[in-house]
C-alpha cells in the first residue's frame, strides 16, 4: 500500500498531463470525496497514512473521468452555490458563481411581506433556493421542463429545508407554452436563468460545457429564443411594480433590454459579475 501524500501527488500529475487548469483544487476535491479528509489533515498525515487499496482504485477512476473532461461538480455529486449546498449532476446545469448575481439583484428588488415569486428554466433551483435563502417570506415556484433536472429540483427543495430554505415548490412546465403560463397572474417577480448560447455556437463551448444538457445551453438562433417568450408571455404577468431579471450571456444586454422595454419594462439596470461582464438585466414593470 502506497502513502496518502504519494496518492494524491499522483492523480495531480494525471490531471496535468490531462491539460487540467486547476490541477491541485480539482485534485484536492477528489482527494476529501474518497478519504473524507482535507487539505490540512494531508498534510499532517499524508506521508505516514496509506491507501487502502479499494480507495486508491477509487481515487483514480474520478481522477480519469475528470481527466476525461467530466465536470468536477457532477463526480462530487454536490457542490455549494452562495451559503447552502445543491446537488447536481449528470442532466442538470452546472449552478456557477456568476449566477449569484442575479439573485443578489432580484432580492434586493422584489418587496412585498409575502413576494409570490417565478424562477423560470429552474434547473438545480439554484436561482428560486437563493431567492427564498435571501427572502425568507417569499412563495417560490420553481419552473423546469426536462425530467432529470426536475429531479435534481425536488432533491434540492428536500435538501435545502433541512438547510433552513423554505417555501420552495417544484412545478414540470415548459415556459415556451403560452398555455402553460396561462395558469399563472399577478406574481410580484420573474427571475431566470434561461438557455442563451447561439445553436451555432454549442459545437465550439470547451469539452467540459459540452458534458451539460444542450437543452440547457441552446437559446436558439440568435441565443434570444427565451428572452422573447419571456418578454411576451411572462412579464405580462408581473403585477404593476413587480420585478423582472434574468441571466444574460455576454453582449446581450442591449437586446435584451429592448425585448422588455417593449412590453412596459422601466428602470432597467444592468449588473456586472467578477470578470465585469454584464451578466444580469433587470427592471421594474409599469
Amino acid at each position: 500500500m502506497r502513502t496518502l501524500q504519494v496518492i494524491y501527488s499522483e492523480g495531480k500529475q494525471r490531471l496535468q498531463k490531462a491539460g487540467n487548469e486547476s490541477p491541485a483544487f480539482d485534485t484536492i476535491c477528489l482527494f476529501e470525496h474518497v478519504f473524507h479528509m482535507n487539505r490540512q489533515d494531508l498534510m499532517m498525515h499524508g506521508n505516514t497514512k496509506q491507501a487502502t487499496p479499494e480507495q486508491e482504485a477509487e481515487f483514480f477512476s474520478v481522477i480519469e473521468q475528470r481527466a476525461n473532461k467530466c465536470p468536477l461538480q457532477y463526480i462530487l455529486g454536490e457542490w455549494p452555490f452562495l451559503d447552502f449546498q445543491l446537488k447536481m449532476g449528470e442532466g442538470v446545469l452546472i449552478a456557477r458563481e456568476d449566477t449569484t448575481v442575479l439573485v443578489e439583484t432580484a432580492a434586493k428588488l422584489i418587496q412585498g411581506k409575502q413576494p409570490e415569486i417565478l424562477d423560470l428554466c429552474a434547473g438545480t433551483g439554484a436561482v428560486g433556493l437563493g431567492l427564498a435563502s435571501l427572502l425568507s417570506t417569499a412563495n417560490v415556484t420553481c419552473v423546469e421542463k426536462y425530467a432529470p433536472a426536475l429531479q435534481y429540483l425536488k432533491e434540492n427543495i428536500v435538501l435545502c429545508k433541512k438547510q433552513g430554505i423554505e417555501h420552495v415548490t417544484a412545478l414540470q412546465g415548459d415556459i415556451l407554452s403560452e398555455s402553460f403560463a396561462s395558469a399563472f397572474q399577478s406574481v410580484d417577480g420573474i427571475v431566470s436563468n434561461p438557455p442563451y448560447i447561439e445553436t451555432a455556437v454549442l459545437p465550439t463551448l470547451q469539452e467540459e460545457v459540452q458534458k451539460e444538457p444542450k437543452t440547457a445551453l441552446d437559446g436558439g438562433e440568435d441565443g434570444l429564443l427565451f428572452y422573447r417568450a419571456i418578454a411576451d408571455i411572462w412579464i405580462p404577468k408581473i403585477k404593476p411594480g413587480g420585478v423582472i431579471a434574468v441571466e444574460i450571456g455576454e453582449g446581450q444586454e442591449t437586446a435584451v433590454a429592448c425585448l422588455f422595454e417593449n412590453v412596459g419594462v422601466e428602470q432597467i439596470q444592468f449588473k456586472k459579475d467578477s470578470g465585469n461582464i454584464i451578466r444580469v438585466v433587470a427592471g421594474i414593470k409599469q
